[in-house]
């Protein structure tokens, strides 16, 4: 299998913006799930937000309202858009592929995704 790719990271202050992307398997795009996770530095992996064939979205409460996944079919992309960003959010950004529709509260947890990518850092300045 093919591991799904992150861009966009990089360095940017408080209360500002940016678009992280993932290229994903069309497939799991269509048909799994793509969810967003990141780790800060000493800390576990976290749940960010997923899109279950790319028709539903869920994300985690510390950034609803502020993150918006996205989904370009015809270019297999899912982005991550993250707006009002805080020092908080500083982590390295993993974008991960399921090959089946995750139900519920399975779709938080990183053990049920099969395929991820490297990473990409975004830190947040004060």
């Amino acid at each position: 299998q093919v591991q799904p790719v992150e861009s966009g990271g990089g360095l940017v202050q408080a209360g500002g913006s940016l678009r992280l992307s993932c290229a994903a398997s069309g497939r799991n795009i269509r048909s799994g799930t793509i969810g967003w996770f990141r780790q800060a530095s000493g800390k576990e992996k976290e749940f960010v937000g997923a899109t279950k064939r790319s028709t539903s979205t869920t994300y985690a409460d510390s950034v609803e309202g502020r993150f918006t996944i996205t989904t370009d079919r015809a270019k297999n992309l899912v982005y991550l858009e993250m707006s009002s960003l805080k020092p908080e959010d500083t982590a390295v950004y993993y974008c991960a592929e399921a090959y089946s529709g995750l139900i519920g509260v399975l779709v938080r947890r990183p053990d049920k995704y099969d395929d991820w990518g490297q990473g990409t850092q975004v830190t947040v300045s004060s």
